[in-house]
């Protein structure tokens, strides 16, 4: 029994050892008056986030963005970048997206025309 216990919690160590820096849960930056949390995962060769709570001045709500996807299909590019396409729910617009991701922060952007015009934001990890 103790032998698979211990393999147990090795197999567990060896996977979160795996992980790739972005995977966790994020919590974005207000955008016209709320934020929310996002949990990145795989999702094929790359990384995806969706919704998972919101957030206004007043507390959590619930808002009808969650469980949508606002990170779309981010390559990694190496030294902690990113590419991939980014959902803003105020406008209902998806765009060119990037993050340069350093530790426990995260800077996204998303761009248009070819990325002429970029809004940036900062995450933080959710410990």
């Amino acid at each position: 029994m103790k032998r698979i216990l211990l393999a147990g919690l090795f197999a567990l160590a060896a996977g979160a050892a795996g992980a790739d820096p972005i995977e966790g849960l994020w919590q974005t930056q207000p955008d016209d008056g709320a934020y929310a949390l996002v949990q990145i995962g795989p999702c094929g060769a790359n990384y995806c986030g969706k919704i998972t709570r919101t957030f206004k001045d007043g507390g959590e709500y619930k808002s009808p963005n969650i469980g949508k996807p606002i990170v779309i299909d981010m390559a990694p590019k190496g030294n902690g970048a990113y590419e991939g396409k980014v959902w803003r729910p105020s406008n209902d617009k998806t765009y060119i997206g990037k993050i340069a991701l350093a530790g426990d922060a995260m800077k996204l952007s998303g761009c248009v025309l070819g990325g002429l015009f970029c809004a940036k934001q900062d995450w933080s990890r959710v410990k």
